[in-house]
């Protein structure tokens, strides 16, 4: 008895510990997607309207590695300006975790930006893109994929360029962007 009392107990134990409150950016999109201050869009790979006949083999693999891209935005006005800090200094910590590789910074304080990625160099699951600007606001943008690497990644920036993009997609951010 006394056995199965102590494998109940560590079994409990185990199971208590490998819950975490740790915040993700995912937990971070489902809990602010309603706040009132918040925009929130997903753009599948539809958005890039391109002729996929001519594209290269590296432009297809490129496309083919990316899922949908997913984008928050806090909309600054003059009614929320410390919560404009509050939820920023909240993104910031948990991109300071190290699941989040930081790839690059520019910036500080009022006006930055930075690009993460999660997984390793050659098999990146998530590239993140959080960008501030004091006087609009910021935003996160979470790039999802199978297997993405830099070089998809760039690949992926050329297509955009040259493609039409459908801009009826993107009308809920044109209000944060002056």
């Amino acid at each position: 008895m006394r056995t199965v009392l102590y494998l109940a107990l560590l079994l409990a134990s185990l199971l208590f510990s490998s819950c975490t409150n740790e915040q993700t950016l995912q937990k971070y999109f489902v809990e602010s997607a309603e706040k009132k201050d918040f925009i929130e869009l997903n753009v599948s790979p539809s958005i890039i309207n391109i002729d996929k006949t001519k594209l290269t083999a590296e432009q297809k693999t490129a496309l083919g590695s990316f899922d949908k891209m997913n984008i928050l935005a806090f909309k600054l006005d003059e009614t929320n300006k410390a919560q404009y800090d509050v939820e920023s200094q909240k993104v910031t910590k948990i991109l300071k975790n190290e699941k989040y590789q930081e790839l690059m910074k520019v910036g500080s304080g009022r006006d930055a930006a930075s690009v993460s990625f999660v997984g390793d160099e050659n098999h990146i699951d998530e590239f993140i893109l959080f960008a501030k600007k004091k006087e609009n606001g910021f935003a996160v943008v979470r790039i999802l994929g199978n297997d993405m690497n830099p070089n998809n990644i760039m690949n992926m920036i050329s297509l955009l360029q040259s493609s039409n993009i459908d801009m009826d997609a993107l009308k809920p951010l044109q209000g944060l962007v002056k």
